[in-house]
């Protein structure tokens, strides 16, 4: 009987670690973006000057179109965690492990929102780059 028990604890645990994981990819994604989209920026402005720019902004808008896709696909995946539809009056009074996974899932979906935002924001420069100089 106990072993049924362990198992299903170490279940539970497995599904709430990946959680955890997926809460940290959508800011990440945004952060690795950010870096990629400045880092070019300067690494084709310092050497290649003004004339790889169109160059640039394509590389810039296909980095930003991935990162947004992959955003929203775990935005999605957080969505379907949180399962707003079928609890309509969450609680959180009891502190149950599908309380915790509930609420894993609802800062996991804030958080690649937040994301989607951020990622739309670092790329809105691209739009606008005539120059390095």
């Amino acid at each position: 009987m106990s072993d049924i028990r362990d198992e299903q604890d170490a279940h539970e645990f497995r599904a709430e670690a990946l959680s955890l994981w997926r809460i940290t990819f959508g800011p990440l994604i945004w952060a690795l973006h950010f870096v990629c989209s400045y880092g070019a920026t300067a690494l084709v402005c310092a050497k290649a000057g003004a004339e790889a720019v169109p160059v640039l902004r394509m590389g810039i808008g296909i980095g930003t179109l991935l990162a947004l896709a992959l955003i929203f696909w775990f935005g999605l995946q957080a969505w379907r965690q949180w399962d707003l539809r079928r609890d309509r009056e969450w609680e959180n009074d009891a502190g149950t492990g599908e309380d915790r996974h509930q609420f894993l899932g609802h800062a996991g979906f804030l958080l690649a929102a937040i994301s989607f935002i951020g990622v739309v924001y670092v790329a809105l420069p691209a739009l606008f780059i005539g120059t390095c100089a």
